[in-house]
């Protein structure tokens, strides 16, 4: 590890163009947050494949700069990078139309994969790059070789099944998801309860996963961390998209949980991360510690009023 760092990730799945309407954006679930785990100080490295073209080399190009190292990004001539097209409602929520085969479904395990996860200090991937067989088959022999595996569950219909999230879920250590997949996976593992903490508790002794973290939009996450609750019940924001938000959130959660700090106060932070993010157009905007603080000081203040 770089002497700079404290910490090493690994984040393995989907690069890719988002497109909106009048401009497209850089990104994929795994890759905002490992653009947001590299700004916090974190040694980040991302596992995935692009295609030898234009949109593929300008990733590259960008994550180099962003300091995010890109040697695992496989490169193919076979399939195009991958693209998704992004539709905002008039409330900020975003839909994808995630084209499809891409070069990430495509991603091939090699020998410096297995040596570099097996070093990290968290390995993080998500539901979507198992919907080709290719990716999925490598996603399942890396997660053998991790140290702390973290699924973001980041569900896309159609693009998964009840059996592949199963698996994945038995394999990790954390498990991240929304309020809408809570419910959803509750009742595919045919859980009789309908209370969110009942739900979450229910998935954890399933899957056997001690950590859970559910998040809900507006009004904050609860945390299920070593069989203890923590909640956080939001911050306000004026949403401009909520692209990417989520993300932003997991890396900033998981940061502070490896560096130590009180599940309530990781939690807090992740929060106000979250919001700030879905307050700003795009996945990545830049955001520095001194915004957080006076943003989450502000927060207090009003909450007190």
């Amino acid at each position: 590890m770089n002497a700079k760092y404290t910490l090493s990730a690994v984040c393995f799945g989907e690069v890719l163009w988002d497109i909106f309407p009048t401009h497209k954006k850089i990104g994929g679930a795994p890759l905002n947050v490992a653009l947001r785990m590299n700004s916090f100080g974190v040694e980040t490295t991302m596992i995935s494949r692009v295609g030898a073209d234009e949109n593929g080399e300008d990733i590259l190009s960008f994550l180099s700069s962003q300091e995010i190292t890109t040697d695992l990004i496989q490169v193919t001539k076979e399939y195009k990078t991958g693209a998704v097209h992004v539709m905002i409602n008039e409330k900020g929520n975003a839909s994808y139309d995630i084209l499809y085969p891409s070069a990430w479904d495509k991603i091939v395990e090699t020998e410096i994969m297995d040596k570099v996860i097996s070093e990290a200090d968290v390995f993080v991937f998500g539901s979507l790059i198992c919907r080709d067989e290719v990716s999925r088959s490598t996603l399942y022999h890396l997660l053998e070789k991790a140290k702390y595996k973290v699924l973001d569950a980041n569900l896309r219909a159609p693009y998964y099944t009840k059996e592949v999230l199963n698996e994945l879920m038995l394999k990790a250590d954390f498990i991240k998801l929304n309020d809408e997949e809570l419910y959803e996976i509750s009742q595919q593992l045919e859980s009789p309860y309908n209370s969110f903490e009942q739900n979450i508790k229910f998935i954890a002794e399933k899957t056997n996963t001690k950590q859970v973290c559910v998040t809900k939009g507006a009004f904050g996450a609860v945390l299920y961390y070593n069989d203890k609750f923590y909640y956080n019940s939001g911050y306000f924001i004026k949403v401009v998209d909520t692209v990417g938000a989520g993300d932003s959130f997991l890396a900033s959660l998981l940061i502070r949980l490896l560096r130590g700090k009180s599940p309530q106060k990781a939690l807090n932070y992740a929060c106000a991360v979250g919001a700030l993010v879905a307050g700003e157009e795009g996945a990545n905007p830049k955001i520095n510690e001194k915004e957080i603080s006076d943003y989450m000081k502000i927060q207090k203040k009003s909450i007190k009023k």
